[in-house]
């Protein structure tokens, strides 16, 4: 842990929250002078991340970086600990790029835009919190922080039915919650010390049902979040409610919170228990990216499509997590930071598109591409980037997700069959349903019930810009990987070195007729090695 001297994680996460308690005070009447102060914090706090991570932070090293560690509430056992490593950086930037950009696409919001502002920049800074927390009670703080906001956003600017989308929000993820707080604290009094300290967490022995049970809160608890069939009941509801910014960010990075305390949690700290669950990962990797195909080729809203597209993408990260190899340890996470860029540009052009329309219904528009051909264009490279297009990000993300998981060894030949081509069902549905929502809603004769205004039918340059932002990187990544992967090889290399670590022991241990079928022979042969060589010890 290398220590530093100026605090860049506490200013680069403290810097939203405090700006948001100030907007109050600011003299504004019609909400010009808040959202020119909202956009001027946002870019100020991106521009701190990438200053102190291109000067100060060394790609080379896989521990916790810009380590920050204070007594907050030592009562409670609480810390102010903070750090930063090849898992966390990327998402922390992919956050700033994304929040400061939402914040710029809600420049026409009139209605309370100190409220509505001030919830923005409050949620920047606990989805910021979430990714650099060492301390256990610091991440559950930051993770229910950023619940209030996220429902106050929807069940205020949201559509026809926000309260309803709102409230099935805020229940799922509360109650998911408490799985984090009840198996955390079994993790923290667990032996003979009591401590939050998440990396002395990660170092403690448990009793193999106490690990299995911890392992089993956090995935229902950061399923939720991610989200995981058959806890995603959520995600459609509150997308096609959400306005444009909202749904940037719940797309673009709550979503990877949950995909991120999986690997921090489940796979980094709890590894025993990983090895029994890791099929089951899996397996539940494949149904998301088959039944959210299926159930987004159904959906007639474009943002219900395009929500159903997110819980498809995510069942990739899911199977990467599971493969036990650098290379789809890796693919998970850019498949993060690539969705969480695709999947921001698209929900940003379906509001675009819904300004002009005023509706979201794809069957009541059509032949859009006449009055809207920049709006076409900028759709267009988004669904490609979506469906995996090579050149793109999401290609190469999917790409190194299929290739670790069938080149893992720890699996048995038939296992990986089974999830590869079944994973490619859903590959192979992503376009059906992305090319049919272009061909409905921009192709065709237009509807008699679609009255656009011609002056303003098409994006204007500050919506252009927008989408720039992100579909420039997408297209970077898809060409020069490295631009992403360097950020968190080292990392990946580690993590998938801590997971194999256990496996041979572990594997040995689980019912021999189920796990003979899942786990290679090599692995089982050697678990009986370790065995042995256990005995004779």
């Amino acid at each position: 842990m290398n220590a530093i001297e100026f605090p860049w994680l506490t200013a680069i996460i403290l810097l939203p929250l405090v700006a948001a308690l100030a907007i109050p005070l600011i003299p504004d009447k019609e909400g010009r002078t808040v959202r020119w102060y909202g956009l001027g914090v946002a870019i100020t706090d991106f521009a701190l991340m990438i200053y102190a991570f291109w000067y100060k932070y060394d790609f080379q090293s896989s521990t916790l970086q810009f380590v920050e560690n204070y007594p907050w509430i030592p009562q409670l056992g609480l810390h102010w600990a903070v750090g930063v490593d090849g898992l966390s950086m990327p998402l922390l930037l992919l956050t700033g790029l994304i929040n400061t950009l939402a914040i710029f696409a809600a420049w026409k919001v009139t209605t309370k835009p100190r409220l509505f502002y001030g919830l923005m920049l409050a949620m920047y800074s606990a989805q910021l919190g979430v990714f650099v927390a060492q301390d256990l009670l610091l991440f559950f703080l930051m993770w229910e922080i950023e619940l209030v906001p996220v429902y106050l956003l929807i069940s205020i600017w949201g559509g026809q039915n926000r309260r309803y989308a709102a409230t099935k929000f805020i229940l799922y993820t509360a109650a998911a919650s408490i799985f984090i707080l009840i198996a955390g604290f079994a993790m923290a009094f667990s032996g003979d010390t009591v401590t939050f300290d998440m990396a002395t967490l990660g170092m403690k022995e448990y009793p193999k049902t106490l690990e299995l049970l911890v392992y089993a809160g956090f995935l229902i608890a950061f399923g939720v979040k991610l989200p995981i069939f058959p806890l995603h009941t959520w995600l459609p509801d509150a997308h096609g409610e959400a306005s444009a910014p909202g749904s940037m960010i719940l797309a673009g990075v709550l979503l990877k919170m949950g995909g991120y305390a999986l690997i921090r949690f489940n796979v980094e700290m709890l590894p025993n228990a990983h090895v029994t669950f890791a099929p089951v990962l899996a397996i539940l990797g494949v149904v998301n990216i088959v039944y959210g195909a299926c159930c987004a080729f159904a959906q007639t809203n474009l943002k219900r499509r395009l929500a159903y597209s997110s819980i498809a993408h995510m069942g990739f990260v899911l199977i990467g997590i599971a493969s036990y190899t650098e290379l789809g340890i890796s693919g998970a996470v850019l498949q993060m930071v690539s969705h969480g860029l695709i999947a921001a540009s698209l929900f940003f052009l379906s509001g675009v598109t819904y300004d002009r329309t005023h509706t979201l219904m794809m069957d009541k528009m059509g032949g859009m591409a006449k009055v809207m051909p920049k709006t076409f264009a900028l759709f267009t490279i988004g669904s490609m980037a979506s469906l995996a297009l090579p050149g793109m990000s999401g290609f190469v993300g999917e790409l190194m997700v299929f290739l670790g998981i069938a080149t893992s060894d720890v699996y048995s030949s038939s296992f990986k069959i089974v999830v590869v081509l079944l994973s490619a069902v859903g590959v192979i549905l992503t376009p059906i349903y992305l090319l049919s929502m272009l061909r409905q809603v921009f192709y065709g004769e237009q509807s008699k019930e679609l009255h656009l205004d011609a002056v303003i039918s098409d994006v204007k340059p500050r919506e252009i810009f927008i989408t720039a932002c992100l579909l420039l990187p997408i297209i970077g990544i898809g060409f020069y990987p490295k631009l992403a992967t360097q950020t968190y090889d080292v990392k990946a290399v580690e993590l998938a070195a801590h997971a194999r670590q256990v496996l041979p022991i572990v594997a040995h241990q689980q019912p021999s007729s189920l796990y003979s079928r899942i786990f290679s022979a090599p692995t089982l042969a050697d678990s009986q090695v370790e065995s042995s060589i256990n005995i004779s010890e």
